[in-house]
C-alpha cells in the first residue's frame, strides 16, 4: 500500500530493464526512488535479447554485471546470406568493445528483469509499488504528484478495483513504455520516419543441444526475410517476416510457429515454443523528453527496428544519463537546468540508432526476387573489392547539449581499459568509481588548476589523475588520448566526453566551461593541496 501524499525524490512510473535500472544508479547515490508498474508480476516471456558493451559498462556502474554476466553469452560473428547460402556480409563483433566488455551479448529479458529485481529488491532506498497503474499526475512546481489505481490481471487484462492514492516525487520519469501515459499526458509528438515491418518473432528452447552455425545470422531470402539468433543461454529466436496477404490474426498462432520452425529441425520433440508474437517494428521517437519536472526514457521516448539490437541498450542510456543528472540536481549541486540538455543529446544518439536500424531493415525486408538478386550481387561484389573491411558497430556522438561545442571529441564515447593496482588487473571503473574524470597525460598537467578549479571538481566528485599514475598495462588510456589529440579529456559520468584539452594552457578553460555549463558558481579556495594528490587517492569504486 503507497504512503498517501509521502514525496521521494524521484518517482518512475514502469519497471522495465529502464525502470529498474534507472531506480538503483539513483538509489546508489543515496536517493530515495518509487517505482510504480501496473503489473502485479515480472513479465514471464521474452523479448529483448541483445546488450552491446556499452551497456555492460552501464551495468557494472549499477553494481550488478557479475550477476548479469552469469545469464548471457557472447557472439563472435552477425552474419548476412542470401537464399543460396551466399555470404553478403559478415559483422565480426569477437573481443571487448572499447567499454572494457563483449562486443555484443545475448540474454533472455525475463533472466535479466529478475536480476535487476533482486537487487532492486535488496535497496532500502527503493519501494516497488506493484498492480498499482498511474491514472494521472501533476506537476506542481516544487514536485509532482501522482494518482494511483490499484488494479487486478485476468486473462492478461489489467482492471481497476476503486482502490486509489496519490504519490508525489521531486522529478517525474515516464519509462511506461509504447503506449506511455506520461508522454500522452504531457502532449507530446513524436517524429515517425513511416516504416513498419509486421514479424512474427519465436522463442524455442531447444530440447537437446547443438552446436548453430552460424550462431547469429539473417537469412536474406525474399520468399520469407529470417533472422536466427541465440535467445540467451540455451535458448534460441527465430523472427519470421509476414509477407503481403498475412495477418497478425492469421500468423500469431502456435501451428503456424511450428511449421515455420520445421525447417530447422524444431518441432515439438525437439523444442519447448516458449512464446510467439507478432510485432509491427516501428522507427520514432518523441519530440520533447522534458516537460517541467517530468522527463521521458525508455520505449516512452523512442522504438526502432530490431535489427541493430539498439533498443533496450537505448532506453539503459537514458538511463544512464538522466541518473547523474537528478544526482547533481537533488543534491543542490546545479539547477534543474540540466534536464534541458537531456532530450536533444539522447534525441540526436537514438536518431542516429534508428536510422542505423532503418538502413539494415531495408536491405533485409527485400521480398521482390528481382530487386533481392541485385541487392545479392551488389553485396557479394563489394565484398570481393581488395582491401574491403566488415562494417564496424556505430558509434553515434550525443546530440547538441552539455557539450563543448566544436570539439570534435565532445560527445562521442569514452573508453573503459584494465589497469594494473596492488590487487591485481581490474577495471578502471571498479577502482576509480564513475563519475566525472580529468585524465591527463601527466599529473604535472593536473598541477596547474587553481585552487578554485580545484574545489569546483571536487565538489561534483570527480576523479583526477595522469597517465604517470595509471598502469595502463593495455595502453587503452595513451592511445586514446592520442587518437584525440588531447593532453588531457574530460570525461562525464555518462562515459561521454564532455571536451578536450590540446595543451596545458587549455585545461582550465576546459573546466571552466564545465563549471558554466553546469551554472555552479565559484567555491572558495581549497587549502587541501594539489589536485592530482587529493583525486588520485579521494574516490573509491563507488
Amino acid at each position: 500500500m503507497p504512503s498517501s501524499g509521502a514525496t521521494s525524490d524521484v518517482v518512475i512510473i514502469g519497471y522495465g530493464p529502464t525502470g529498474q535500472l534507472l531506480s538503483m544508479l539513483l538509489a546508489r547515490k543515496g536517493h530515495r526512488v518509487v517505482v510504480v508498474e501496473r503489473w502485479p508480476n515480472l513479465y514471464p516471456l521474452p523479448r529483448a535479447v541483445h546488450f552491446d558493451h556499452e551497456v555492460a559498462r552501464i551495468l557494472q556502474a549499477a553494481g550488478v554485471i557479475d550477476d548479469v554476466s552469469n545469464i548471457t553469452e557472447g557472439i563472435d560473428t552477425y552474419e548476412w546470406r542470401n537464399a543460396a547460402g551466399e555470404l553478403l556480409l559478415m559483422l565480426d563483433w569477437r573481443g571487448r568493445g572499447s567499454s572494457g566488455w563483449p562486443e555484443s551479448n545475448m540474454f533472455s529479458q525475463p533472466q535479466l528483469e529478475a536480476v535487476l529485481d533482486a537487487h532492486v529488491r535488496a535497496s532500502d532506498k527503493i519501494t516497488v509499488l506493484r498492480g498499482w497503474g498511474a491514472t494521472a499526475f501533476e506537476d506542481d512546481g516544487d514536485r509532482v504528484r501522482v494518482d494511483l489505481a490499484r488494479g487486478t490481471v485476468q486473462d492478461g487484462v489489467w482492471t481497476a478495483t476503486g482502490e486509489t492514492d496519490t504519490i508525489a516525487g521531486r522529478y517525474l520519469v515516464g519509462a511506461d513504455g509504447a503506449n506511455s501515459l506520461v508522454r500522452e499526458r504531457l502532449g507530446v509528438g513524436v517524429e515517425d520516419l513511416g516504416f513498419a515491418f509486421d514479424w512474427l518473432v519465436v522463442d524455442v528452447l531447444p530440447r537437446v543441444e547443438r552446436e548453430w552455425i552460424p550462431k547469429t545470422w539473417q537469412l536474406c531470402d525474399p520468399a520469407r526475410p529470417t533472422t536466427v539468433v541465440p535467445g540467451g543461454p540455451k535458448r534460441r529466436r527465430w523472427e519470421f517476416m509476414l509477407l503481403p496477404g498475412e495477418t497478425p490474426a492469421t500468423m500469431n498462432r502456435p501451428e503456424k510457429a511450428w511449421s515455420l520452425l520445421e525447417p530447422w529441425g524444431m518441432n515439438p520433440d525437439t523444442a519447448e515454443l516458449e512464446r510467439h508474437a507478432v510485432y509491427t517494428f516501428r522507427a520514432l521517437w518523441a519530440t520533447q523528453w522534458r516537460k517541467g519536472r517530468a522527463v521521458l526514457a525508455g520505449d516512452a521516448a523512442h522504438l526502432m527496428p530490431p535489427f541493430a539490437g539498439q533498443g533496450m541498450c537505448s532506453g539503459m542510456r537514458d538511463a544512464n544519463a538522466l541518473a547523474w543528472r537528478l544526482d547533481l540536481i537533488l543534491r543542490g549541486i546545479a539547477s534543474d537546468r540540466l534536464l534541458d540538455s537531456y532530450g536533444p543529446e539522447r534525441i540526436g544518439h537514438v536518431k542516429t540508432m534508428i536510422e542505423f536500424s532503418i538502413e539494415l531493415g531495408n536491405v533485409i525486408c527485400i521480398t521482390d526476387a528481382a530487386q533481392a538478386a541485385e541487392r545479392d550481387r551488389e553485396m557479394i561484389a563489394a565484398r570481393n573489392t581488395p582491401g574491403y573491411q566488415s562494417p564496424p558497430q556505430p558509434r553515434p556522438p550525443l546530440g547538441p547539449g552539455l557539450l563543448v561545442e566544436g570539439d570534435p571529441a565532445a560527445g562521442q564515447l569514452g573508453v573503459q581499459g584494465a589497469i594494473g593496482t596492488k590487487d591485481g588487473v581490474r577495471l578502471f571503473d571498479d577502482v576509480h568509481g564513475n563519475g566525472f574524470l580529468v585524465l591527463a597525460r601527466s599529473s604535472r598537467v593536473l598541477d596547474r588548476l587553481s585552487g578554485d578549479d580545484a574545489a569546483f571538481l571536487r565538489s561534483i566528485g570527480t576523479v583526477a589523475m595522469g597517465l604517470d599514475e595509471l598502469d595502463d598495462i593495455e595502453g587503452v588510456y595513451s592511445r586514446w588520448l592520442d587518437e584525440l589529440g588531447a593532453t588531457a579529456v574530460l570525461i562525464r559520468p555518462d562515459f561521454y566526453v564532455f571536451g578536450t584539452a590540446v595543451d596545458e594552457a587549455t585545461l582550465a578553460p576546459l573546466v571552466g566551461r564545465l563549471r558554466d555549463a553546469l551554472d555552479i558558481p565559484l567555491g572558495p579556495v581549497s587549502p587541501d593541496g594539489p589536485l592530482s594528490e587529493l583525486m588520485a587517492s579521494a574516490t573509491g569504486a563507488q
